[in-house]
This record gives C-alpha cells, structure tokens and sequence, in this order.
C-alpha cells in the first residue's frame, strides 16, 4: 500500500539496476523522483515507463545532486526516502512501512534503516559491513544532505528525534569487479579530497553530522576515521584496518568472496586513497595559497572544484 513518501534516487547509465529498485519501491511509494545525470543508455526509457518522475542535470558530486533533487524536484509528501539505483528494499521493509505510517509519528522526524551489502551475489555478513544503519527516510522540512566529496550523511536540524526499523534495504550491484575497481579509482580521488580538506580547509567546513544518539555508526566511523585513522601513517593504516576487519571482526567467515572484499575494500582500496594523498602532497609541497591548492587539485583528479569553494 503506498504512503505519504516520496523516494529520491540519482542515476548514470543505470539500466541494470533501475527496474529491479522502482519496482519494489513501488510497493510502498507512487512518488519516485529521478535526478539523471544524462544517462546513455535505457535508464530514462526505463523509469518513464514504470512511471518515475526524471529531471536531468549535470553531475558535479552526490552531494551536489541529491541536494539539488531536495530543492527542485516537486516533491509534496511529507516524508522521503533515499535510495540507490543498485539498490531495492527487502520484502521485510515493505511489509514494515506500511503499518509504521499509519501509527503516531508526532515524535519521530527520521529512520534508520538496515543495510545487506552484497558482493558479486554474496551477502557480506562479517569484518563490521553488517549491520550497518544508514538514515534513510525523514520529514522532508527537517533535513538535507552532507556537502562533502565523500561519505556524505543526510543530517537533520538539532531538535529532531529519530528511531530505527527492523527491515532491510538490499545494496547488489549487478556489475563486474573491473566495474566495481573502477568505481573505487573515482572514490579514491574524492576520498583523498576530504583528507587534504580536512588538513588544509580548502573548502567551506561542513561539521553538521548530528544525530540524537551518540552512538550512532554513521558518527562513530566518522571519529575513528578522522581522529585516529587518518593519524596513522600512509601504507600503514590499511595494512591495520584489513587485519582488523578480516581476522578481528571474523571477515574470514564470509568465505572465498568475502576474502575478495575485504582484502579490495579494506586493504587496496585503502592504500590507493593512501597512495592520491601521498602524490597530491607532493604537488602541494610548496604551494601556501589555498586558490593554488585547489587549481593543482583540480587538474590532478579532473574534477571541478573551484565551484564548490
């Protein structure tokens, strides 16, 4: 049974993935928007057919995006949600929204909801990828997204009060692993760019991650990251971070892929951000401006940056 939601989704070349998310968002939202970052393949054929709501836009960074799909799409429930199109809600979660909706929720302003992340068919379980609570719906006047390169949080204002479902959304990306290497390449530059961002503000700060629970992961990870990650040295961090995941926090137990995950996403996705920074700081080496920082930056990663200063 739909209800008062409107579900916000980004897409690039997405046909493999779109149908199999709006079809099951479809069982709890007739109001799914599309912000399209003029996709070449079916993906806006796709979500025109089963009746989402496209805007195209040039794509700057996901954080850019989703805020302006915030701001501009016409979204009039009071509630929305956040999803990716390799994504698609659990039977569980839809089976959960319906009868939350139709109780009190005076009180509550957003959710956290559960994350499966699979990897090359297989549900990660272990090395602290799950569970993992993302905050994935709120009230639309109470909240926006994070302005960062990477990791960005939607962040809701100071006074809201927030509660956690039972249900499940499913992360399955259907692409091949040179596809999901190539995809961490671009995060790495992005990643990178908070770091040196951190050290030297070359951007306008964004502090905003709250949350009424303290103990929330999303603010937790962001700590540990920042305050005692990020302090270890370059190659060696990863090195700690992949034995941490994979023997402390038992990622073996996630079998022949879940070795492949843990060593990509722990170890070498790790040291190839460790790897941008090292390089970056040597074009930075006797750079003082931060106007010069950034120009260097951007023609190093090929992104545009001056427009987020």
């Amino acid at each position: 049974m739909p209800i008062d939601l409107s579900v916000l989704i980004l897409t690039y070349n997405e046909a493999k993935h779109i149908e199999r998310c709006i079809r099951s968002l479809k069982a709890v939202s007739n109001n799914i928007f599309i912000v399209d970052s003029f996709s070449t393949d079916d993906t806006v054929k796709i979500c025109e057919a089963l009746g989402a709501n496209v805007y195209q836009r040039a794509w700057k960074n996901y954080a850019d995006q989703f805020q302006w799909g915030l701001d501009n799409c016409p979204i009039e429930t009071e509630w929305i949600m956040r999803m990716d199109a390799d994504e698609y809600i659990d039977k569980d979660l839809m089976d959960e929204f319906p009868k939350l909706f139709v109780t009190d929720l005076d009180e509550i302003d957003g959710f956290y909801i559960r994350r499966k992340y699979y990897f090359l068919g297989k549900w990660i379980k272990y090395g602290t990828i799950y569970p993992l609570n993302l905050l994935r719906v709120w009230r639309h006047s109470k909240g926006r997204i994070e302005n960062r390169w990477m990791d960005e949080h939607i962040v809701l204002v100071p006074e809201a009060k927030t509660a956690r479902l039972l249900g499940h959304i499913i992360d399955d990306n259907l692409n091949t692993s040179r596809w999901w290497t190539d995809k961490h390449n671009k995060y790495a530059d992005r990643e990178m760019l908070d770091i040196l961002d951190r050290k030297y503000e070359l951007f306008p700060q964004d502090n905003s991650l709250r949350t009424d629970d303290d103990s929330s992961q999303a603010k937790i990870k962001r700590l540990v990251k920042e305050n005692i990650y990020n302090r270890i040295p370059i190659f060696v961090r990863p090195l700690l971070y992949f034995l941490y995941r994979y023997f402390i926090w038992l990622g073996f137990l996630d079998g022949v892929r879940g070795f492949a995950f843990h060593f990509f996403q722990g170890y070498w996705y790790r040291s190839l951000v460790d790897l941008r920074v090292f390089e970056a700081e040597r074009l930075l080496k006797n750079t003082k401006n931060n106007r010069e920082k950034i120009e260097i930056l951007e023609g190093f990663t090929g992104l545009q940056l001056k427009a987020s200063n």
